[in-house]
């Protein structure tokens, strides 16, 4: 985890910004001490956006099954996930 100052933002744009690209991690930003924002890359923010919406379409599977909606075959399950994993991974490079 980084954290910075504010002011660190303007002062140091361009490090900030290479900081964020080749870690993939955040940058937490904070005001008189205090957190304030958090700064990533378009890269590593569209990743993890995605890996939210698969997390979230996973519950609503888990739901369903959990309410005795049979879905999908397991067969048919994991060929799924590895296809969203698949393109999940070559959006990533």
């Amino acid at each position: 985890m980084y954290i910075k100052p504010s002011a660190a933002i303007r002062q140091n744009y361009n490090e900030i910004a290479e900081l964020c690209r080749s870690t993939g991690e955040p940058v937490y930003l904070t005001k008189n001490g205090e957190g304030d924002l958090v700064v990533m890359d378009i890269a590593s923010f569209t990743w993890r956006e995605k890996m939210l919406r698969l997390a979230q379409e996973l519950r609503e599977v888990q739901a369903d099954w959990d309410a005795g909606d049979d879905g999908y075959t397991p067969e048919e399950f994991e060929a799924n996930l590895r296809k969203t994993l698949q393109e999940v991974k070559n959006e990533k490079i």
